[in-house]
């Protein structure tokens, strides 16, 4: 039996006792409380700690920000638009349809290569064909090599008799002549002078026995000078023309015109559009081109039988630094206004082969330059170019630009070189806008795009 009773307050309190305890039991036990000294060393130790990571946070920093703030930064991107140029078409050279044709064309050798003064061009063949009165000019270039005029005017000749009837004899072949009195005089200048201006073939003739004795003489010392020039292409037969077996080829009149022009006393005197020999009272040059499309020159040439003739000098300014010198032959043409119109053609075609071609123009832009940061510009050129040009030359271009990092605007980046044959243009690439260094916020906050 329980000893108990609820109504003993001594039983209470020694209930109360007996659940206080078992709840204590039922508690976790406090640590007991740590010993000063340890308590000590436990704050230092915090302390040092602390003043540790202090140190490596504060080294930390004060590494970065320096190297970040001071890094070298990359190169900005670039991309380039290099200004090529398309050429222009080709030049056809209006070579004549008819019979054979050959074309020189001195002083333009940079631009249509150093054949041009041989032979630029040619049609219909290159084989012996009548020159008619082409031949007075090979019996000018003999005489004067076998009697040059030292004095200018040279010797003086006398029209005999024989001479006289020269003019009847071609007068009934229906041939160019001109007064020869008997006993009349003219200097061998002016002899000349009628015979290639006016075509007279009786002043052919009677030039040709003053300066060799006969017509045997003339083709011997003739075939001699030919040879000597080495024209093995040419015949001559006698001093006139009007026999259709005096022939050359077009290569052989090219060389002969500039044998021609290269005598100081010849080439002025197929220049003047009339004569100048007052007996004979101005008759004009049967060479009605003199004077158009810069023609200056030299002999045309006749024969119902073979056609027309023409062998001709022009000089041409086109835009070279020298005019060009051409020498031209049309041989076996239909008539002598078909002939003009070819050699005029002809002309006209070369002198539109030659241009100024456009390469670019100021401010045109030919590329770009950005960077990580954001700073942008453009590359342009700093000046219009352009270059001469003789047909469809090829023209490359180059360029080359700076490795920039920042730039200034304005401020130049580069070079854009035209070559076109042998000419040369270059134009300066420049900056528009400025390509500016990063902030410094950008550095401290970007490390990936600085040390990458």
């Amino acid at each position: 039996m329980s000893n108990y009773d609820p109504n003993d307050g001594f039983s209470d309190f020694t209930e109360m006792l007996r659940r206080a305890e078992a709840q204590d039991r039922q508690r976790p036990s406090r640590p007991a409380e740590p010993d000063p000294v340890e308590r000590r060393r436990r704050r230092r130790r915090g302390r040092v700690a602390g003043l540790v990571v202090g140190l490596v946070v504060l080294a930390v920093v004060g590494t970065y920000i320096p190297l970040a703030l001071t890094a070298p930064i990359g190169a900005a991107a670039s991309t380039v638009h290099r200004p090529d140029v398309t050429p222009p078409a080709a030049t056809t050279l209006a070579m004549p349809p008819e019979g054979e044709s050959a074309l020189s064309v001195a002083g333009a050798d940079d631009y249509l290569g150093a054949s041009a003064s041989g032979i630029l061009a040619s049609s219909g063949g290159d084989s012996p064909l009548p020159i008619a009165s082409i031949s007075k000019l090979i019996t000018a270039m003999v005489v004067l090599d076998a009697k040059p005029l030292r004095s200018g005017a040279g010797p003086t000749l006398t029209f005999d008799k024989a001479d006289h009837a020269l003019y009847d004899k071609y007068y009934l072949l229906n041939a160019t002549i001109a007064a020869m009195p008997t006993g009349s005089t003219m200097s061998e200048h002016d002899a000349i002078e009628t015979m290639l201006v006016v075509s007279a073939c009786n002043y052919a003739e009677a030039i040709a026995d003053w300066a060799f004795g006969s017509n045997a003489g003339f083709v011997s010392a003739t075939k001699r000078w030919l040879k000597a020039h080495g024209l093995g292409g040419t015949t001559m037969v006698e001093p006139t023309g009007i026999d259709d077996r005096n022939t050359s080829t077009p290569s052989d009149l090219i060389a002969i015109g500039k044998l021609a022009m290269a005598n100081p006393a010849v080439a002025e005197i197929v220049a003047k559009i009339r004569l100048d020999v007052p007996a004979l009272g101005g008759l004009p040059n049967t060479n009605d081109l003199l004077g158009s499309d810069g023609i200056n020159g030299i002999k045309t040439g006749t024969l119902d039988s073979a056609g027309s003739d023409l062998l001709f000098s022009a000089t041409m300014s086109v835009g070279t630094s020298t005019p060009l010198t051409i020498i031209g032959v049309v041989l076996g043409g239909d008539t002598h206004s078909s002939v003009n119109a070819d050699v005029r053609a002809l002309l006209t075609s070369l002198g539109s082969g030659f241009h100024e071609v456009s390469l670019a123009t100021e401010g045109q832009q030919v590329g770009t330059y950005s960077t990580p940061w954001g700073s942008k510009a453009t590359m342009v050129l700093g000046s219009s170019a352009s270059v001469f040009t003789w047909s469809n030359t090829p023209i490359t271009s180059t360029m080359t630009t700076t490795t920039l990092k920042t730039g200034a605007d304005g401020e130049k980046v580069g070079t854009v070189t035209w070559k076109a044959g042998k000419n040369t243009v270059s134009v300066p690439v420049v900056l528009k806008g400025s390509i500016k260094p990063p902030s410094a916020w950008w550095r401290l906050t970007h490390p990936q795009q600085l040390w990458k």
